[in-house]
């Protein structure tokens, strides 16, 4: 992915593609580029660490507690994840079921179960296929994970809160799952950068 003055092409591609949709245009004029970046793949176990940590939890209380764990393990990897003891992560604020979440991601990528690196390699339905393979990653911490760790074009969280609240304010109606996802086509082939726009439209409420 190329950058050009701090900005990816992708995504200014993207931004032109979409301001001349009527719901986005406003949004893009207010937010500018968007700003998802791709990390790097000594990141992902990191990510995937921090995305089981704030499943169910405001950004605050998620980053307070993953924070703690940082500062307690002192290195987030898969060999310290097992060897700290269950209660030891429980102390760092974490819920029993989050605790067997992490030790399930570390013994798997521990083993080569889950062959992590390779993610980056894969489609998008394989890195789903394979992450949700790990006890308590399911499929919206997966799509999470292709969207701001991957920065994954085309990726869309339908069952994504802020994003169902953002459409039902654009729409002032609600709508079910498929009907969400069957308005969201006029997004492809960006429905990633589409929903960066939606949550920023949540901003201040």
């Amino acid at each position: 992915m190329k950058l050009v003055r701090g900005k990816y092409i992708m995504w200014k591609k993207a931004q032109q593609f979409l301001k001349k949709d009527k719901y986005l245009a406003s949004l893009i004029e207010k937010y500018g580029v968007c700003t998802i970046k791709p990390i790097g793949k000594n990141d992902y176990f990191v990510s995937l660490v921090e995305a089981i940590i704030g499943q169910q939890l405001s950004g605050k209380a998620a980053e307070s507690i993953f924070k703690k764990v940082r500062l307690g393990l002192k290195n987030v990897s898969p060999s310290e994840i097992i060897k700290c003891k269950d209660i030891t992560l429980r102390s760092y604020g974490l819920s029993w079921a989050k605790v067997k979440y992490l030790k399930d991601l570390a013994h798997k990528v521990d083993r080569g179960d889950l062959k992590i690196n390779n993610l980056s390699n894969l489609s998008n339905e394989k890195i789903i296929e394979n992450l949700t393979q790990v006890k308590g990653i399911g499929q919206w911490t997966a799509e999470m994970f292709l969207m701001f760790s991957l920065a994954r074009p085309d990726v869309f969280p339908v069952d994504d809160l802020g994003i169902r609240k953002g459409i039902r304010k654009m729409l002032g109606i609600n709508l079910e799952s498929e009907k969400i996802k069957i308005f969201a086509r006029r997004w492809k082939p960006y429905r990633t950068v589409a929903s960066w726009y939606v949550w920023k439209s949540l901003e201040n409420i």
